[in-house]
């Protein structure tokens, strides 16, 4: 059975079922504070368990695109090294919310897989929640024993512990106990000799847990407490690549079809056959299952960088690298030569893969040059550290600054020390990792109360599109604590004028005021779990009166400004620059805009400057907002509107139109074009390959712009005492500045003639060497040009110069490669040495390297001791 199939007879199972089959929510998450990533099927539904909001069918069923590589689910580690384990995943998913509940959820499940997927019920063991002794004090859950009673032997039901069958979505939320299906896919021999029960849970390749079906009847307090929920709800999750293993009858996920074309492609590329050794295995298995990772990530809109979600990325890329470079012996990038098979494979159930395929190439392509680049150099630190080495140990605080600074692998370096007949201090590594992970999550960690409820939150709270102000109540609070921000409240309105941070947009920023007064800051706004969140820093004294919430209106108006002018941005570029151009990013706030895009060069400034009348023609003419709410997202697309990739939309949509410009959008803009006033950009810049960023400015801060750039000429024009044509002014200073420039290199050539002949004259003999240790009163160029030259006269020759420019001091070390040969000198390592005295460092090559620093005072001191390198 094919995987597309296999796929397909999941949905139209749970179709039948009466489940609406909706499409898979992006796997790089934008509006969920807690999470980076889509880690598990009911992401995407938690505003749905949470009460939050209603959905708009109480059955559905999904195949979802998961991730999982950091905090609490973390299988990055064993990817590779087992056949089970994937970082990117789907997650085969049939929920109800406050429908069915545990009776179906079974029966269903085992219908599937005995009767239309004709899995072997002598195969599947199931577990059941035993209970708990510790505070939650829970029993047995007897119904679901009860249910499972009626479908299997009882010698096939295992009683699981809290850690094993109860699942909880994190400190807080929704929970409850769960029901694991497990299969045991292994010889009939093996079977007789050790029942399969003995196996579950015991991470057996061949005995996978496949199915958790999760049953929400509790909520966890922010005190630890659980307490029933009004409704209860279904949330299943079946791993699809271990299903696909089970039912193509193979041993392992990488020899199913999901994975299968890209080890044969990995096979013909580096000219290594899978299944020849377990270390060429491990890697091969590794690159296959990262590269789905990193190409869906990148898909979805989060590209390699080195914070946040994008640091994860980039590691899990950098990881798949270094395997190829280390067991596979590829030098070059080659990974980015697996997209297209991937996006022929999977591209029909999830569009984006073909979308972006060109988009995905590029930026792999360029993160492997600039990786394989790292590599060489962290090759070269990393022989310097075994050769200033004295008892053959490598510190962990060295091997942490070549993992942390230059991003080095660790496992790299411990291999390449045991290879060298080098050990690395283990201990000492683990301890500076520790130290950087409890930094980042001291600094991340939220901790937050239980929610104080008022008031129900309306249908529609967000009224911030026609008001700025409005009458409120307080629907509920929470404390909230962070080492970053201190102490906070989090408050949700019954309904805001407040837009929360969303599509590019900054929240926004006001007041709620009281009916006697009192004035609370809103810092921010931002949506969770679709509830919208202001930020203060206190709470009223009275939280139950009536409330008016004021939006800043100066910030609105300004961001607002900023976020229609991206839309026609947007619109420039892809009629300047071509169709092909697609946003990829943007930032919009009160004082400025960013906005990234695809586009396969740097643009010109000529280009630049279309784009900039064309916004600006756009804004002249005076275009009226038209806007439409609620209209359906296929009648938007069928009008000629833009949906931007990696954003989730619903059935129906909100279309921004300005003249020709349409978009989907959900942010805030000016209701005429004239309000936007002026457009400049202020900058363009590279993302990443294939990726360009435009800065620009709007408003107010357009007019501030013009009148400083009108303040540097008038300060200019004074100091060109007042001339008639500055820019003629400034050329003919140019031309003197480059005539005086060459009489000064003339100057300083002769000078450097007439020191050679006084310096070969204060060479010494020191041990068979001739030495030269002096200050003297050249620039850079000109001492090296010099030492190289006395190197040419005299044999055997160390030198160390030393010289002041422009309060900084600078080492320079000459050693004829004679003497870096027979006596193993090096230039590099010693001007590292005396670059202490300078307060700085240095290095280059053994025969000649320099250092620089910051404290001229320690010249003559480091130039005193360089004779003790020959002594």
């Amino acid at each position: 059975m094919k995987s597309q199939d296999i796929r397909k007879e999941f949905l139209e199972f749970f179709k039948s079922k009466s489940h609406s089959i909706v499409p898979s929510a992006p796997m790089v998450l934008k509006e969920d504070p807690t999470l980076m990533f889509t880690n598990a099927g009911m992401v995407q539904f938690k505003e749905y368990f949470l009460g939050n909001s209603v959905p708009k069918s109480n059955r559905m069923t999904d195949t979802q695109k998961c991730l999982r590589v950091s905090g609490k689910h973390n299988d990055l580690e064993e990817v590779g090294h087992d056949t089970y384990h994937h970082t990117m995943f789907e997650m085969l998913g049939n929920w109800s919310f406050g429908d069915y509940f545990k009776k179906e959820a079974i029966s269903w499940a085992w219908e599937l897989l005995t009767e239309v997927y004709k899995i072997k019920s002598e195969n599947l063991y199931v577990s059941v929640f035993e209970g708990s002794d510790d505070r939650d004090d829970l029993g047995l859950d007897t119904e679901a024993l009860e249910l499972w009673k009626k479908i299997v032997p009882e010698d096939r039901i295992i009683y699981g512990n809290k850690k094993d069958n109860f699942w909880e979505m994190g400190d807080q939320g929704p929970c409850g106990p769960c029901s694991e299906i497990h299969i045991d896919i292994r010889s009939e021999e093996e079977k007789a000799k050790t029942p399969g029960r003995d196996l579950v849970n015991m991470d057996h390749p061949q005995v996978v847990e496949i199915w958790n079906l999760v049953f929400m009847q509790y909520n966890r307090k922010a005190n630890g407490d659980l307490e029933e929920l009004p409704a209860k709800h279904i949330d299943t999750g079946m791993g699809f690549e271990r299903l696909c293993m089970v039912l193509q009858n193979k041993q392992s996920n990488y020899d199913t079809d999901v994975f299968a074309p890209l080890l044969r492609e990995i096979e013909t590329i580096t000219g290594v056959k899978y299944g020849r050794s377990e270390e060429n295995n491990i890697a091969m298995r590794v690159i296959a299952d990262h590269v789905r990772a990193v190409a869906f990530s990148i898909a979805d809109g989060q590209l390699p960088s080195n914070t946040g979600a994008g640091y994860v990325i980039r590691r899990i890329l950098r990881r798949a690298i270094r395997y190829g470079f280390t067991f596979l012996n590829t030098k070059e990038p080659f990974i980015y030569k697996l997209t297209p098979i991937l996006s022929d494979q999977m591209g029909a159930t999830f569009s984006e893969l073909k979308s972006q395929q060109g988009l995905i190439e590029n930026v792999i392509r360029e993160e492997e040059a600039s990786f394989l680049r790292t590599l060489d150099q962290g090759l070269v630190l990393l022989d310097n550290l075994m050769k200033d080495s004295k008892n053959k140990v490598i510190s962990g605080e060295k091997a942490f600054e070549l993992y942390d600074t230059f991003g080095f692998p660790i496992d790299l370096t411990t291999l390449i020390l045991s290879e060298k007949g080098f050990d690395l201090d283990q201990k000492g590594f683990e301890a500076e990792l520790k130290k950087q992970k409890d930094r980042s999550r001291e600094a991340t960690q939220v901790n937050a109360g239980d929610w104080v409820e008022l008031n129900s939150v309306e249908e529609d709270p967000f009224i911030g599109y026609d008001e700025l102000e409005a009458e409120v109540k307080i629907a509920k609070y929470r404390k909230v604590e962070s080492r970053k921000k201190g102490e906070m409240y989090q408050v949700v309105l019954d309904r805001t004028p407040f837009y929360p941070e969303g599509g590019g947009q900054v929240g926004d920023k006001g007041i709620i005021l009281s009916s006697d007064g009192e004035a609370i800051e809103v810092a921010d706004t931002k949506k969770e779990n679709n509830q919208i969140i202001h930020f203060t820093k206190k709470l009223p004294k009275n939280t139950e009166v009536a409330f008016k919430a004021i939006v800043n209106k100066t910030e609105r108006s300004n961001t607002a400004a900023n976020h229609s002018a991206t839309h026609l941005l947007h619109q420039a570029l892809r009629s300047i620059l071509g169709a092909h151009v697609e946003q990829k990013g943007s930032m919009v706030q009160s004082g400025y805009l960013r906005f990234d895009f695809s586009h396969f060069s740097k643009v010109t400034s000529e280009e630049l400057e279309k784009v900039e009348n064309f916004v600006n023609s756009r804004i002249r003419e005076n275009l009226k907002l038209d806007e439409q709410r609620n209209i359906s997202y296929q009648e938007a697309i069928d009008q000629g509107a833009i949906a931007l990739f990696g954003e989730k939309y619903g059935d129906s949509v909100r279309a921004i139109r300005f003249g020709d410009s349409m978009e989907l959008c959900g942010g805030i803009h000016v209701q005429n074009t004239s309000d936007i006033w002026y457009f400049k950009i202020t900058g363009e810049s590279a993302v990443a390959s294939g990726i360009r960023r435009i800065e620009a400015i709007t408003g107010e801060a357009a007019v501030k712009y013009f009148e400083e750039q009108t303040n540097i000429l008038e300060e200019i024009k004074s100091r060109l005492k007042n001339a008639n044509d500055p820019v003629k002014a400034i050329s003919n200073l140019q031309e003197e500045n480059i005539s005086l420039k060459r009489q000064v290199e003339s100057l300083l050539k002769d000078k450097a003639k007439n020191l050679k002949s006084d310096l070969k004259q204060e060479v010494k003999s020191v041990n068979g060497v001739n030495f030269l240790s002096k200050k003297i009163d050249l620039d850079a160029a000109g001492i090296k040009d010099l030492a190289f030259q006395l190197g040419e006269d005299i044999d055997d020759l160390f030198i160390l110069f030393g010289t002041e420019q422009n309060g900084k001091a600078l080492l320079s070390c000459y050693i004829s490669k004679d003497l870096v040969k027979d006596k193993g000198l090096n230039a590099g390592q010693i001007v590292r040495e005396l670059g202490k005295y300078i307060q700085g460092g240095g290095g280059g090559q053994p025969f000649f390297a320099t250092a620089g620093g910051k404290n001229p005072d320690g010249l003559n001191e480091a130039l005193q001791k360089a004779e003790s390198f020959i002594k």
